[in-house]
């Protein structure tokens, strides 16, 4: 986690705090002619801390999958020109002519640094710690020792540039398998908002209507009777509407999580979903007047 990751997730869980605590005070003690209620600002609260560091790793991930994805075609080139005899530094300068989306410019960087005399390892670990990627940072460590070690370096940067094609296309084939799972959680999950709108705005008021005139009803016949009084406690319905309100942004937070997890195996991927499903989940219930 680098310094500008380590100030977003602090802002961001700052900021998650203020709103919750405005959340509890404002529980405790209501203002008047506030639109928000007690429970909107605690949902913003969480929002908030999602929000920051769910984009920025999303951002990053997409920068990170730009690089990549180019950076086999890159290794390509460089090996085809060091089978015309050309040294390692001179195939970099040489490859550096193409084009390379995102990695273009870094490239480009890179060959005129070994231009300018400084020795290809020094370039390569260089352009290796601007880049600063996973797959990259494994492949210019292969590439120093082959170089190191002698021998036909451009075997083996075709060996590489091969594994890491197979390394992405094992990612996407993964992601579209995933995709199914993801969803059925997805559908899971509105299904379920759905029903939770039926619950609140037909079934629960229903009862409550029902239970207060069995207890009516019940009343009279006591004192008519001289029978026990007894009913149904529909003065807890309102507490099981929150407590299904409650459910529906537990499982939102939860599927948007699983879903991240099933994506890449990334907490983080699963905080932009959280984001996703814990908003609209919850605002569809308020558009619905089931929160």
């Amino acid at each position: 986690m680098n310094k500008k990751e380590r100030w977003i997730w602090a802002i961001s869980l700052i900021a998650g705090l203020i709103f919750m605590v405005f959340g509890v005070y404002i529980y405790r003690y209501p203002i008047e002619n506030f639109i928000l209620t007690w429970l909107d600002m605690e949902v913003i609260g969480v929002l908030a801390f999602l929000a920051g560091p769910g984009v920025y790793d999303m951002i990053e991930r997409r920068r990170i999958k730009a690089i990549e994805e180019r950076f086999p075609d890159f290794l390509r080139d460089v090996a085809e020109a060091g089978r015309f005899g050309m040294t390692l530094a001179e195939s970099i300068v040489v490859a550096s002519s193409g084009r390379y989306g995102a990695l273009t410019d870094e490239i480009k960087r890179m060959a005129a640094k070994i231009k300018w005399g400084v020795p290809v390892k020094d370039a390569l670990l260089s352009f290796n710690q601007r880049i600063n990627t996973p797959l990259i940072n494994r492949m210019i460590a292969i590439i120093i020792k082959a170089n190191e070690a002698g021998g036909n370096v451009a075997d083996v940067l075709s060996m590489v540039s091969h594994a890491a094609k197979e390394t992405q296309l094992m990612q996407k084939e993964r992601g579209i398998e995933m995709f199914t799972y993801a969803f059925v959680i997805l559908t899971s999950f509105f299904v379920f908002v759905a029903t939770i709108i039926i619950l609140n705005n037909s079934f629960m008021p229903e009862m409550a209507k029902a239970g207060k005139a069995v207890e009516e009803s019940l009343a009279k016949a006591a004192v008519s009777g001289n029978l026990p009084v007894g009913g149904i406690a529909y003065r807890e319905v309102p507490i099981i509407s929150f407590l299904f309100v409650l459910a529906t942004l537990i499982h939102g937070f939860g599927d948007g999580i699983m879903i991240g997890l099933l994506n890449d195996g990334r907490f983080k991927t699963g905080m932009v979903w959280a984001f996703i499903l814990l908003a609209s989940g919850y605002f569809i219930l308020r558009a619905m007047g089931a929160a």
